[in-house]
């Protein structure tokens, strides 16, 4: 099995109802995209406040296998996602792992 991280950095425009969406969009990737074996997303509530650095919206996804993984990047429904992000995101960063 494979962990995929991403954390997002939205732009000031981004209001808490557009990440909203947006976290209630990654969710339905489980019943959308194959090889999912478990997901979770959530908005930031870290009292860490000296090490949120601006990122606010965050994504873990279990993949079956690295080939599910592969497949994930090009699936129709993330790349509708990425699309939706044209605009509003300062950065991101992505974390992937085997689970040992």
């Amino acid at each position: 099995m494979y962990e995929h991280l991403v954390v997002f950095k939205f732009n000031a425009n981004v209001t808490p109802i557009k990440q909203q969406e947006l976290l209630d969009q990654l969710l339905t990737f489980r019943d959308r995209i194959p090889g999912i074996c478990d997901i979770s997303a959530g908005i930031n509530v870290t009292e860490e406040t000296e090490n949120i650095k601006g990122y606010t919206l965050g994504l873990r996804v279990t993949f079956k296998d690295l080939e599910s993984l592969r497949s994930y990047g090009p699936h129709p429904a993330h790349q509708e996602f990425v699309k939706s992000l044209d605009g509003i995101l300062d950065n991101v960063i992505v974390v992937d792992y085997p689970i040992v």
